[in-house]
């Protein structure tokens, strides 16, 4: 059994003792003897860092409800605990009237994007406020926190839907550029290809006449008694023969007759006199 007259203070606690309902003194930490029942404990007062959570609701600039929670962490100051203890009874309805109104004067004047990016300025300016009204009452605010920021739900989705056309948009013209490369590559590529076809099938044909330059040559010298003009024919012959094979080998079937090699021969002079006829031939 604890007698009135015995009183212990638990650590991180002040007792406030009266006489007669009248403030006596402060009781720190630790067993006190008090005259009961001239004196009492009034009450006892925490010494404990405290936190509130206050929820707001209130508009931006550009007419957007939104929903701010702020959480404020404050303790009573040891010095000034007859102040905290009689002058404020609702300390923490106080605190949050004082959110109130900072919150619904700082966020209007921000557009939605702007109050997200504000969410600093907007607990600067509420522990600023708070800091110097709730020390006149013994109360030390050690810190404001915007906890959350969040929109209408139908507000977020808008803002998300946005967010994702902005980056399929950018995903789009990144594709249509990567499209654009590659087709100028290709175009690329496909331009040198036929450079080099064009090159390869001219140094062929130029290899072609050398080589039929100097077989008619070597030809004449070794057989006597013929002319070019024979040499030139019995060439004709061997690469219509090889034409042959080549069609043959791709099973094609077409009509022809040796006399066509006669009359291929006999064009192809006929142009040569013609040419050397004009001039055009020496």
């Amino acid at each position: 059994m604890v007698l009135p007259c015995c009183v212990c203070i638990k650590t991180q606690e002040v007792g406030v003792v009266e006489d007669l309902g009248s403030f006596k003194r402060l009781l720190d930490p630790g067993f006190h003897f008090i005259p009961f029942p001239l004196s009492q404990v009034a009450g006892k007062l925490s010494l404990r860092i405290q936190q509130i959570d206050v929820v707001c609701e209130t508009k931006t600039k550009d007419n957007v409800f939104v929903r701010v929670e702020v959480a404020v962490q404050y303790r009573v100051i040891t010095e000034s605990a007859y102040d905290a203890y009689y002058r404020l009874s609702d300390p923490r309805g106080q605190i949050q009237s004082y959110v109130f109104d900072v919150v619904r004067s700082t966020v209007p004047r921000m557009e939605l994007d702007e109050a997200f990016a504000s969410k600093r300025d907007i607990a600067s300016a509420t522990m600023e406020q708070l800091e110097s009204v709730m020390r006149e009452y013994g109360y030390e605010i050690l810190n404001t926190l915007v906890t959350d920021l969040s929109p209408d739900a139908r507000v977020k989705a808008s803002m998300n839907e946005i967010n994702a056309s902005k980056r399929l948009k950018e995903a789009a013209s990144h594709k249509a550029e990567a499209d654009k490369v590659q087709q100028v590559k290709a175009a690329e590529a496909d331009a040198e290809a036929r450079y080099l076809s064009g090159l390869g099938v001219a140094r062929q044909r130029k290899a072609i006449v050398e080589g039929l330059q100097a077989s008619i040559s070597d030809f004449s010298k070794t057989v006597e008694g013929v002319s070019s003009k024979d040499v030139m024919d019995i060439l004709v012959l061997t690469q219509y023969f090889d034409t042959l094979g080549a069609v043959g080998a791709n099973n094609l079937i077409l009509e022809h007759e040796p006399a066509s090699v006669a009359m291929l021969q006999a064009q192809v002079n006929k142009s040569l006199g013609r040419n050397r006829a004009r001039g055009f031939l020496s």
